[in-house]
């Protein structure tokens, strides 16, 4: 039931109801104020047969009482008058005429209680009202009953008995209420018509604000509800129309912004804007989820797998491929093919795997898709009987040339769907590109001698070699690389006091601690005796500031076990960030030495990140 048939109802049920106990009150009041009414003048004829009564005693004419009771039978209104006799009276005057006996049982019960009595009584010719009232002896007035009669005061004389019509009472009352009952229903139809003017803008207005809403789940933001009123209703239309241009004009915003960062120009504003943008956003959230959990995967392959279980599952393709390139052997080689890691190629000429420039992704480092340019690839040659499908080759760019090949196979059913993922597996692959790069540098530096014997971290040769490397990714990205510089304190004191071996235990649980303290992809170095080199790729700011200060802490309260005695030391740390503080890279370094220096010049087991101010005379360090 809408709001306009709830009020309706209300308000007719409300009248009603008002209507209805207007007319019980009123019928029931006028009764009231009838009988009372009746009664008053049953009391006033009482005391006047009374009075009369007592003259005629006392001026010795009560012989002759017949004719006062007969001209107030005449009395318009009145219908009977009746006088009985009480015994008291009759004790003293005798019985007096059989017409001034009790007539009945209700005159006998008030001339021994002395209470009167009253009741409605009704007859063919209307309602008639009957009071007794009983004579009480009394000494009040003049002439009074009491100096005719030998009797106490309040003794019962006698009763009177009047009964009169009370019809036309009735006839006015019933005319006074449906006056009443009249004015009321027609106030009450008045009040409604203008309750119903003063709420339609309100009723109007909410199912406006209601399609509104309806509307906007649906992803339509495009309101404009009429302000019909200048108060509270028409403020609510205003901000419904302000709140739903806010809407439209963020999300349209969070849209265009998310397109940016997935580099793919949106489609133009269809359908439902609110889920499009949220699957949009949602599209974000997954790839950045997704590059946390590559971070921290051990090698290429679990990187590869995760990869997989995101094409397969995230986006629906149960068939594509997964080549990673291999250089210097101009070879490509497959690692998973559906599904199904080391598998030989399917879906294109062998050729590929022995001549790498033979597939077209792998040389011209751009997205080959048959979709929009059928038969653009030749090396892409299904198995017979499944001609019907098409591809899309993402190439995967780290160091500045192709590392790896994604490729997806997809049906004509799926061709239409494939512009829509084109954009987020870019953004999947742009964020694991960084990643695969870094696992596979330390594959290959775990198959050469770029590492420490002693700590099995890497060594100054190996940043010498992999320092341009770096430098371009950082370039290419367009990303931060923080360098930190760490120093242990008072190092040579160890090994003069317990030896080298004692030395090399300190050092090794430092590695430890430092390899901990960082992630997967960022690289601990042994950059010389108790000196080390931390590089944190995509980080700085805040974020290093933290990483340093958890490296101190975690050093400052580590215990190193030794033969008969527990070392624990300190550490100095100076941070540089490239290019921000230099544009050359060793300058960085460099930079965050001096920070290092004056970690240990300001006391030590501190973090110090270098500042211009700091840079005085390169000599002096």
């Amino acid at each position: 039931m809408n709001l306009n048939k709830k009020i309706t109802l209300f308000s007719v049920g409300l009248a009603t109801v008002m209507i209805v106990v207007l007319t019980v009150v009123s019928l029931w009041s006028f009764r009231q104020f009838s009988i009372m009414s009746a009664q008053a003048h049953v009391r006033s004829a009482a005391e006047i047969i009374r009075v009369s009564l007592t003259e005629d005693m006392v001026n010795g004419i009560i012989t002759k009482r017949g004719g006062l009771l007969h001209r107030l039978g005449e009395v318009e209104g009145l219908k009977t008058v009746h006088v009985a006799r009480g015994e008291n009276v009759v004790r003293q005057f005798g019985k007096g005429s059989d017409e001034e006996n009790a007539a009945d049982d209700a005159e006998t019960r008030v001339l021994q209680t002395g209470q009167p009595h009253f009741e409605v009584v009704s007859e063919l010719t209307g309602p008639i009202f009957r009071g007794t009232i009983p004579f009480i002896a009394t000494r009040k007035g003049n002439p009074n009953c009491m100096q005719c009669h030998d009797v106490a005061e309040g003794a019962v004389l006698g009763a009177v008995t009047v009964t009169m019509y009370i019809g036309h009472l009735k006839d006015n009352a019933v005319f006074v209420s449906v006056i009443m009952v009249a004015s009321v229903a027609l106030f009450m139809i008045l009040m409604l018509y203008f309750f119903r003017r003063l709420v339609k803008p309100m009723i109007i207005t909410a199912n406006d604000v209601q399609d509104a809403v309806s509307h906007a789940i649906n992803g339509d933001f495009h309101a404009n509800i009429q302000q019909r009123t200048n108060d509270e209703i028409g403020q609510v239309a205003q901000d419904i129309n302000k709140l739903m241009a806010f809407l439209h004009k963020g999300l349209s915003t969070i849209r265009e912004d998310v397109a940016q960062l997935l580099k793919h120009k949106p489609l133009e504003e269809q359908g439902n804007l609110l889920n499009s943008t949220i699957g949009m956003v949602q599209g974000l959230i997954d790839a950045s989820q997704f590059k946390q959990a590559i971070e921290e995967d051990e090698s290429k392959t679990e990187i590869y797998q995760r990869l997989s279980v995101v094409v397969r599952e995230r986006f629906g393709i149960p068939y594509f491929s997964i080549y990673e390139v291999l250089p210097s052997k101009n070879q490509m080689i497959p690692i998973t093919v559906d599904g199904e890691f080391g598998a030989a190629c399917r879906w294109c000429d062998p050729q590929i795997l022995v001549r790498s420039e033979t597939c077209r992704a792998r040389r011209t480092g751009h997205l080959i898709d048959s979709v929009e340019s059928p038969g653009i690839c030749y090396a892409f040659q299904p198995p017979e009987g499944e001609q019907k499908y098409c591809h899309a080759c993402f190439p995967v760019i780290q160091s500045g040339m192709v590392g790896s090949v994604l490729q997806l196979v997809i049906g004509q059913e799926d061709a239409e769907r494939i512009k829509e993922i084109i954009p987020y597996i870019n953004v999947y692959l742009r964020e694991a590109a960084p990643v695969i790069e870094a696992k596979r540098l330390m594959d290959t530096l775990r198959e050469s001698n770029l590492r420490d014997a002693m700590t099995g971290l890497h060594n100054r040769r190996f940043l010498e070699e992999y320092s341009e490397t770096l430098v371009a990714s950082a370039q290419r990205r367009k990303s931060q690389v923080t360098i930190l510089m760490l120093d242990l304190d008072y190092f040579k004191m160890v090994n003069d006091t317990y030896g080298h071996d004692a030395g090399d235990t300190v050092l090794k649980a430092l590695s430890k601690v430092l390899t901990q303290s960082v992630r997967t992809s960022d690289m601990v170095i042994r950059y010389g005796g108790e000196e080390f080199l931390i590089i944190m790729q995509d980080t700085g700011g805040d974020m290093a500031d933290l990483v340093a200060e958890k490296i101190r802490a975690a050093v400052e309260s580590l215990k190193v076990q030794l033969t008969g005695t527990v070392l624990q030391k300190t550490i100095s740390i100076g941070i540089a960030e490239f290019p921000k503080d230099s544009e050359t890279f060793w300058q960085t370094v460099k930079y965050a030495d001096v920070a290092l220096y004056h970690a240990k010049e300001t006391g030590r087991n501190r973090v110090v990140r270098f500042t211009q101010d700091l840079w005085k005379d390169e000599k002096t360090y």
